[in-house]
């Protein structure tokens, strides 16, 4: 539990000290719905509090996150520069936490029971974009830039 707490200043000082907005393209596959700005520093306490019990205070995740557990279900993957998080575009991510695992990939058609639980019915789509947001702050530059390309075409992908 300690961590948690310690979790928060650590993740904020990382996201840049103290409150700050990321300005950004719009994401999400809603794009009415989707912000012009980001709070990162309520991301990274948001984080703290829905997603490091899980995904590690750290952004580490589950050890043996590659294999299935007992019950065949992936345990949950670091969202740092190791996992695989930024090799997904910005919609896929807020789908996979808004929905969830299981839902977002059924969408796309994918069977597969995902531990990942929904957070649309806990946060606003506000405050997971602020999430995300912070997740993308930890990342080394060049990270940043894959995963927001990834991101472009995706979005031009859904425009064509």
């Amino acid at each position: 539990m300690n961590a948690v707490y310690l979790a928060v200043p650590i993740a904020v000082l990382a996201a840049g000290a103290g409150y700050w907005v990321v300005q950004a393209v719009p994401q999400g596959r809603n794009p009415a719905s989707a912000p012009v700005s980001y709070d990162v520093a309520e991301g990274a306490v948001l984080y703290a509090e829905n997603c490091a019990e899980c995904h590690g205070a750290e952004l580490e995740g589950q050890p043996e996150w590659r294999s299935p557990g007992p019950d065949g279900r992936l345990p949950a993957p670091p969202h740092d520069e190791n996992g695989h998080t930024w090799h997904h575009p910005d919609g896929v991510l807020f789908d996979y936490t808004r929905l969830g695992g299981t839902a977002a990939l059924a969408r796309q058609g994918v069977e597969f029971e995902s531990g990942m639980p929904g957070f649309g019915d806990k946060l606003t789509d506000q405050e997971i974009h602020n999430i995300l947001a912070f997740i993308r702050s930890t990342w080394p530059e060049r990270i940043r830039d894959a995963q927001a390309e990834r991101t472009r075409a995706d979005k031009q992908q859904g425009e064509g």
